[in-house]
């Protein structure tokens, strides 16, 4: 809850209180309470901002300031009424006092936590257009494959800009975006209304931190499905230890992405099969090539911006989460120009050829991992294609682990523990996408350990936390090889 809510809660129920039980030859307490509860009012609309979660605050307010009113014009001592109807009215208030309360708790305006880093973020998006490639993920002839690309680096901010709000501010885009977001759960949009409000902690179309040597850059893909938009908090802790990360959105297989025009795409990607999956998978990889092809532009000037000669394009690494993970293992493989990659709890969806990687690469896995590969020690189904392809990554991992890499797991995490949207609502935890881990606290190892591991090898700094077991991170284990073979 925020500042204002708190106190406007609060004051309703001491006027709540005031009438209704306390007895007194006067009412000017009353009438004091009332206007501090009216200008309290006034003053959260305006400075915080309408949200329905809080509706029956504001009703309640109102209602009891009219009463207020009522009794110092009519000089009434007591409210006329009866004990029974007097205590079911009170117990109705107290109910839906507690009711916006919940609300207000469980479905919160959230903003990111801050970066631990000591630079400040800066951001700026691009729209990018393959025209060497036909857009297959809709039915539109002609149509070439669009991007959306988040860059993040470190600034001054010299010119004291305001922090970035997480959704886009313009009303009619926020609205485009929320509406397909509800349409895709279900549910009306004024749900989701609440989330303008959310902050990040970078600043739009800022310069970049000038430096003497240019940043190394990370690429990061989020999971089927979802949005770069759960992955801003990791796109800026690293930001803030002298990165340029570029998150990627990929059109078709997200929530939602907006492009400049106004046109928002919602989610066409199938997936019923092993080989769509495989397709879709080249999809993406074909999307981060693209990507880094862009990159370099950038840095040589080949398409202007501030970014030129400010990439490192010598260290240069990829992460992402599920099936982006799998994506930044993909790209890791294939492309010569990324130097180390990060799998957050992602499924390998091509596992042909891929046996060693000789490029230090990390999985970080949720809880579940460890009952997991007890659970598979037991299965006898080496004929099933799903399983084959499980236990050819299990291989993959071992390899990754004799080669400079890890394979770790993190306890009490689950699969959306890897994102931001453990932000988003106490309640996501009870649908058991998150896991018992405090959010924050999820948020902060991964972000940690991400952070050792590029730091290592895009930096050649660092590197402890990967190492092996820390006492500061108890939640971390890592996996042997020989827990693995066991597996396989």
């Amino acid at each position: 809850m925020r500042l204002f809510e708190i106190l406007l809660t609060l004051s309703c129920f001491m006027l709540f209180i005031d009438l209704w039980f306390v007895k007194r030859n006067t009412q000017k307490i009353g009438v004091a309470l009332g206007m501090v509860s009216g200008v309290l009012l006034v003053v959260q609309l305006l400075a915080e901002g309408y949200r329905w979660q809080m509706l029956l605050i504001y009703v309640l307010t109102s209602l009891l300031i009219l009463i207020v009113l009522f009794k110092h014009v009519k000089k009434s001592k007591t409210i006329k009424t009866g004990k029974l109807l007097k205590y079911s009215i009170a117990s109705l208030i107290i109910i839906l006092t507690a009711l916006s309360v919940c609300l207000m708790v469980y479905l919160p305006v959230f903003h990111l936590p801050k970066p631990d880093g000591p630079e400040k973020v800066g951001t700026q998006t691009f729209h990018l257009t393959d025209s060497s490639r036909d857009e297959v993920l809709t039915e539109e002839q002609g149509d070439k494959r669009e991007l959306m690309i988040q860059i993040w680096y470190p600034t001054e901010n010299k010119d004291n800009k305001k922090r970035e709000f997480l959704f886009p501010e313009d009303k009619e885009m926020f609205k485009k975006y929320v509406q397909t977001y509800s349409n895709s759960l279900n549910l009306p949009d004024f749900v989701f209304d609440y989330w303008k409000y959310s902050k990040t902690n970078s600043y739009k179309d800022v310069e970049i931190l000038p430096s003497t040597s240019p940043y190394p850059v990370v690429l990061l893909s989020h999971g089927m499905g979802t949005s770069r938009v759960l992955h801003a908090s990791q796109a800026e802790n690293l930001a803030s230890h002298g990165y340029i990360v570029v998150t990627i959105d990929h059109t078709y297989s997200t929530f939602a992405t907006i492009f400049p025009d106004g046109r928002v795409t919602d989610y066409r990607t199938k997936m019923k099969t092993i080989d769509d999956r495989r397709k879709v998978g080249e999809i993406w990889t074909q999307d981060v090539d693209f990507v880094i092809d862009q990159i370099e532009k950038l840095n040589s000037g080949a398409i202007e911006s501030q970014f030129q000669g400010k990439i490192d394009l010598n260290h240069m690494g990829a992460m992402g989460h599920s099936f982006g993970g799998a994506t930044a293992f993909n790209t890791t493989y294939l492309d010569h120009r990324i130097k180390a990659g990060i799998n957050m709890d992602g499924s390998l969806y091509e596992v042909e050829n891929r046996a060693v990687i000789k490029k230090p690469f990390m999985f970080i896995r949720s809880g579940v991992f460890k009952a997991w590969l007890e659970d598979f020690k037991n299965n006898t189904e080496s004929d099933n294609e799903v399983i084959k392809q499980l236990k050819d990554e299990l291989n993959i991992m071992k390899n990754v682990i004799r080669h400079q890499g890890n394979v770790i797991y993190v306890e009490e995490t689950q699969h959306f523990n890897f994102t931001d949207l453990q932000f988003y609502s106490p309640l996501i935890k009870l649908t058991g996408i998150t896991g018992d881990i405090n959010g924050s606290r999820g948020s902060w190892i991964v972000n940690q350990y991400v952070l050792d591991f590029f730091n290592k090898h895009l930096k050649g700094t660092g590197g402890d936390l990967i190492q092996g077991a820390n006492d500061k991170y108890p939640e971390v284990k890592f996996v042997e090889p020989g827990q693995l073979s066991k597996a396989v």
